[in-house]
């Protein structure tokens, strides 16, 4: 059990401590059986996505995921919560992490931006874990310069008929429907980009390719050829694209440094149970300075990122404005830390931290997408360079103005 005394820090309120102490022992029973679970051909993986997401919406957890007029626990998403429900189940299995995200974020755009109609059509089913949803963003030429994408729609009477390609798409040939981001507008860059929520039956979408990646999640490769949306499924306004992406990843970034957060601990425990367990030389490994100093170094950066997670959670919900800031420096900081401290609990596991199945070994699997997904570790630095600047240039216009 990974120590918890982080849940009784100011960023959190009393809900969010019963949260997390009810939502673990939940995943003690409904996960923990789950967690070694990982599947070697497509069929298996989208069953286990299935079962996991079937659980989560048995136990209510879904809820969570959309805002209470449909279907959700909180009257708009609780980033806190979010937060503290993935690094609990990412301490457990990275696929009912990633079952559970997916749920947010792929609607994430549809609870920020859609008309009543469409709400009311998607997010109750979403929270029940009848539909299965998807965020369909990067391309094959357009991954973190989303300004570059192809992929477009073209307004023809009351629908838009949607041509292009996307990639690398979570839940990719498993998901319900697809928010797709295309180009709407003759605008030059992002100022011309639209959100659209595309059912995954629509005529002229094809899941045309699957990925298997080194840590098994549903992964595709989605083409669009012809496909007539209805101009109702339009999120915003045209040309809202660019906003609308960014205003959800502002919502969920933070979340995937509490995934991060999540790995990290569980890697802390696997490598004390070995420094205290193993022995060498006549002595546990935990005896020798060196790996004091290795686990000291663990709990350092795990403690750094929680501060930084729950940091931005509490900003975006209490604040209610862009944290583009918080979540760059929070998703950046504990994805590169948890990195490290899982390489450790590897090295101090020796020669079975590399053996396929063991704890540590996935771990050092599961980590490493999230050092791009959602925005890469260097586009990150450039979000915090850039805002870094832009705030001293704000000052100095200020007091010139004076």
């Amino acid at each position: 059990m990974p120590e918890q005394t982080y849940l009784n820090w100011p960023f959190l309120e009393d809900s969010h401590r019963a949260l997390a102490r009810d939502f673990r022992a939940w995943a003690d029973r409904e996960i923990a059986p789950l967690a070694e679970e990982e599947p070697s051909d497509e069929a298996g993986l989208d069953a286990l996505a299935r079962e996991l997401i079937s659980r989560l919406a048995d136990g209510g957890w879904l809820r969570y995921s959309v805002p209470a007029p449909w279907g959700g626990i909180h009257e708009t998403l609780d980033v806190r919560a979010l937060c503290l429900m993935r690094e609990t189940l990412a301490q457990y299995s990275g696929m009912a992490d990633f079952s559970f995200v997916m749920q947010g974020l792929g609607s994430g755009p549809i609870s920020l931006f859609g008309s009543e109609e469409i709400r009311r059509k998607y997010l109750p089913d979403v929270a029940a874990g009848k539909r299965i949803a998807a965020f369909a963003l990067s391309e094959p030429e357009s991954g973190s310069d989303v300004a570059a994408m192809t992929a477009n729609a073209r307004l023809d009477g009351d629908t838009y008929i949607l041509n292009g390609e996307k990639t690398l798409i979570s839940n990719g040939g498993l998901a319900h429907q697809y928010v797709v981001f295309c180009r709407t507008e003759d605008a030059p860059g992002a100022k011309g980009l639209s959100a659209l929520v595309v059912d995954a039956d629509t005529p002229g979408l094809a899941c045309t390719e699957r990925f298997n990646v080194i840590a098994p999640h549903p992964l595709g490769r989605i083409k669009f050829e012809d496909c007539r949306v209805p101009a109702s499924h339009l999120l915003g306004n045209p040309g809202d694209g660019f906003k609308i992406a960014m205003s959800s990843l502002d919502v969920f970034r933070s979340t995937v440094g509490a995934a991060a957060l999540g790995f990290a601990r569980r890697a802390q425990d696997e490598a004390i149970a070995q420094a205290r367990s193993r022995l060498s030389f006549g002595k546990p490994l935990a005896g020798y300075q060196l790996i004091q100093e290795k686990i000291a170094d663990m709990a350092l950066k795990i403690d750094a990122a929680a501060l930084l997670v729950y940091r931005s959670a509490w900003t975006k919900d209490t604040q209610g404005a862009r944290v583009t800031r918080e979540a760059a420096m929070a998703k950046l900081y504990a994805t590169e830390s948890a990195q490290e401290v899982i390489d450790q609990a590897v090295q101090i596991w020796g020669g079975m931290g590399v053996v396929v199945g063991s704890t540590v070994e996935r771990l050092y699997r599961e980590i490493r997408a999230l050092r791009i997904y959602e925005g890469t570790s260097e586009i990150q630095k450039l979000i915090i360079a850039g805002q870094a600047i832009a705030a001293v240039e704000a000052e100095e216009a200020a007091k010139e103005a004076e």
